[in-house]
């Protein structure tokens, strides 16, 4: 594919990952939040949730769901995205508290925080899967919205750069569980690292309980 043929594929893309917002956008409705998580997987760190209101002519090609990206893409459009968003707020929430609420509560409770966080008040909320009872806003929940919704991918992608850059920061402190590779998911080198030092304070106990059963 010539370097032009990539151009028009990408300009191709961005208006199908619009139609979510054109389609409210025929109705009216002009503020439109996308929003997102990212780590409810790990078995150390925070749950990190980001809400983001696009402009209505929004044009920055290449925002897609941002797990089909690479490091250096993300942070490109990391920087991109925050330029040109009307707004937009993070949403965190750490291993104790996912700990005591367990992860799904605690990613509704980063994604709300993220929402309450914006400087402008959204007129509908596009999520990724889920819908918030709690926030009185109309909402649209879409199943793998961040591969459908511009709004959702882009909000996922400020997730994304925020916690990976996180975890990065976490391994100067806790240097033993590849943190800065494995972002906190169950890697070999992570497990090696728990073997030999156990469980350090970013940890979270609940994800560790099949560990330490097999430990016995």
């Amino acid at each position: 594919m010539t370097k032009e043929e990539r151009f028009e594929a990408l300009k191709v893309r961005l208006v199908e990952m619009k139609r979510v917002e054109a389609a409210l956008y025929e109705k009216g409705i002009r503020s439109i939040a996308g929003v997102d998580e990212v780590g409810r997987g790990p078995l150390a760190g925070p749950v990190v949730a980001a809400a983001v209101i696009l402009p209505e002519n929004f044009s920055v090609l290449g925002v897609d769901d941002s797990k089909k990206l690479s490091e250096k893409k993300r942070e490109e459009l990391f920087e991109r995205i925050k330029e040109e968003a009307s707004c937009y707020a993070i949403g965190l929430i750490d291993n104790q508290r996912i700990d005591e609420i367990n992860i799904l509560e605690a990613t509704k409770e980063a994604m709300s925080q993220a929402i309450e966080g914006l400087s402008k008040k959204p007129e509908h909320i596009l999520i990724d899967a889920l819908t918030l009872k709690n926030i009185d806003i109309p909402q649209t929940g879409i199943v793998h919205g961040d591969s459908t919704s511009v709004s959702i991918a882009a909000a996922s992608i400020l997730a994304k750069v925020t916690r990976d850059r996180m975890m990065g920061e976490y391994e100067k402190e806790y240097p033993y569980y590849a943190f800065a590779k494995n972002k906190g998911y169950g890697t070999k080198a992570h497990y090696a690292g728990l073997d030999l030092y156990g469980a350090c304070p970013l940890h979270r106990e609940s994800f560790l309980r099949k560990y330490y059963e097999n430990k016995k």
